[in-house]
């Protein structure tokens, strides 16, 4: 591992100001960054620590019946906050159901807006990679790629992002909290993260020094609580990440679809929301043969990146059973395997 300077600053203003510096990177849990570090894909010459920067541990139901979530607030306490979980069920189906028990505990909610893909040729300094090294060209394209993109690919980048918990961030219109040299800015979480043109090694709208200090969703997304669900693909049922997954969020009245959400993960270097498909929800009857054009829709402009063009047919299928879960409503508790399409009955985690 590259030697480092390690600079723990006491306020957001400071920590910018470390982290403006050339070869600067946060740390907060480091359970991505750690391992890039250990690795050799990460070699940052400088670590600004904000594990302990006041403030941003803390869930705040805000006035407006919105929520702000700190950008320090592990993955599980925001999925166990009974409140939260129930407002935003979908949100924290998405969080247990990704990674070990271990790593939620520590993880946070802006590093894992932050985390990078876990594409294989990325974390292989032999292979060429234009993420890691710009220029170098893209191995994956001619490698195995079978888990790669399906949408917003490039031919200098295939990858995926690999986060549950952004996926049903961009369906219910989520917004971060952004804190930089320049001020404070807000961008929606579906802007936030970029797909791979141009420069496929900047995974992000951050500029240099820019820190994560929130994530707010609006009070209309919990408008959505009761018929919401995130359902996740995955080659084992734990501790692995999404090869498809979908969140669907539905408003039913008088027996029709007023408002439907659906995003995808797993199929692009982004969550990938899908509005035409919401649109063609709008005053359907929550039934099959409309899930299944809503599906087409969403997978229209989908084409393979090599050996994994089964992806399409199977992301199709996944947003299909997502709206019928959704349709069917939330249920009580979180199922025993948190999005999971094994778990067809709730189970007894009982965080809500």
């Amino acid at each position: 591992m590259k030697t480092f300077d390690y600079v723990r600053p006491a306020t957001i203003p400071e920590a910018v100001a470390a982290a403006s510096a050339p070869g600067a990177a946060y740390l907060a849990a480091g359970t991505n960054l750690v391992d890039l570090m250990k690795g050799g894909i990460a070699q940052p010459g400088r670590l600004v620590d904000i594990g302990h920067l006041p403030g941003l541990d803390r869930i705040e139901h805000m006035p407006d019946g919105g929520v702000r979530i700190g950008a320090l607030v592990r993955n599980a306490d925001l999925a166990y906050d009974r409140d939260f979980a129930r407002r935003f069920p979908a949100v924290a189906e998405a969080l247990l159901s990704g990674a070990s028990p271990q790593l939620r505990n520590a993880a946070t909610v802006g590093g894992n807006l932050m985390q990078r893909t876990r594409c294989a040729y990325f974390y292989d300094l032999a292979s060429a990679c234009n993420k890691r090294e710009p220029g170098s060209g893209c191995d994956a394209l001619g490698g195995e790629n079978r888990l790669h993109a399906v949408l917003g690919w490039s031919e200098s980048c295939i990858a995926t992002h690999p986060s549950d918990f952004c996926v049903p961030l961009v369906a219910l219109n989520a917004t971060v909290e952004i804190e930089g040299a320049a001020g404070r800015r807000e961008v929606p979480v579906e802007s936030f993260h970029r797909l791979p043109d141009g420069h496929p090694e900047r995974d992000s709208v951050l500029e240099p020094g820019e820190l994560i200090t929130g994530v707010r969703l609006p009070a209309e997304a919990a408008g959505f609580a009761g018929h919401a669900r995130y359902l996740k693909v995955r080659e084992r049922t734990s501790y692995a990440f999404a090869v498809v997954s979908a969140v669907a969020a539905l408003r039913i009245e008088d027996g029709a679809i007023a408002e439907a959400r659906i995003a995808l993960g797993g199929v692009a270097l982004k969550p990938w929301r899908v509005r035409d498909a919401e649109a063609s929800l709008a005053d359907a009857r929550p039934d099959a043969p409309a899930f299944r054009e809503a599906a087409r829709i969403a997978l229209a402009d989908a084409r393979p990146s090599g050996e994994n063009g089964f992806k399409i047919e199977l992301a199709r299928r996944i947003v299909t059973r997502a709206l019928t879960l959704a349709a069917a409503g939330t249920p009580d508790r979180v199922p025993a395997l948190p999005a999971s399409p094994f778990a067809p009955v709730p189970g007894e985690l009982s965080h809500v």
